[in-house]
């Protein structure tokens, strides 16, 4: 398998990526592409890398789900007791990258972070299938369990206490993440390894954006 890394290798074929081909906004061209990744057939098209740092600054990364795109950020939900909401409560700061790897694409993006509001938290708690509502209930997620006849119990329990419950209320340590960016760099694969990089970046307080083109 040594010998067969050195030679993996994808050549890419793919049209040019310009500056003028770019959407007015970044959250515009995101969606853009998570269009087109889900239209291509990717598998969870909305699936993304979140990395973070904890108080040891060592860095952590896991796939979560995208849930919300617009001009304020990012979003996601989890945990609140989570290792990754415990890791952004220190740091406030984070990444995330779109691997589209069949279409030869990925988004990076890092910035600042913060907790969306309990309002959007319900909304999007309140279209989750039940399954996954008594989902987050059963988990401590993040902690450590004696096996996974504890998980399948902890699950056992909790659908026996919202039973009678027509709806599952959202526990009190589950929430979103909203990543408001400060760079986002759209990235297309191309002949040579000559890939195409533009990237928005967000000047000073004003939040007025700039694109540039940066080097493969």
């Amino acid at each position: 398998m040594a010998e067969r890394l050195a030679t993996m290798r994808v050549d890419y074929d793919c049209e040019g990526f310009d500056i003028d081909a770019l959407a007015p906004t970044w959250h515009e061209q995101l969606a853009r592409w998570l269009v087109e990744a889900e239209a291509a057939g990717v598998a969870e098209a909305n699936a993304m890398v979140l990395a973070t740092t904890g108080e040891d600054s060592r860095p952590s990364s896991r796939t979560v789900l995208c849930k919300g795109v617009d001009a304020r950020g990012v979003v996601f939900f989890t945990n609140y007791t989570s290792a990754k909401s415990h890791d952004l409560r220190v740091s406030r700061y984070a990444s995330v990258t779109f691997p589209w790897y069949a279409l030869h694409r990925q988004v990076h993006i890092r910035g600042p972070v913060e907790l969306v509001t309990p309002a959007e938290t319900q909304e999007y708690w309140a279209s989750r299938p039940r399954g996954s509502q008594l989902g987050a209930w059963a988990s401590a997620q993040s902690t450590v369990v004696r096996d996974r006849r504890a998980l399948d119990d902890a699950l056992e329990v909790v659908s026996q206490r919202f039973a009678a419950e027509t709806v599952v209320p959202a526990p009190p340590h589950w929430g979103g993440w909203r990543l408001t960016p400060e760079q986002v760099e759209f990235w297309q694969g191309r002949e040579n390894r000559m890939h195409d990089r533009l990237r928005f970046e967000v000047d000073g307080h004003e939040r007025t954006w700039t694109v540039r083109r940066l080097a493969p």
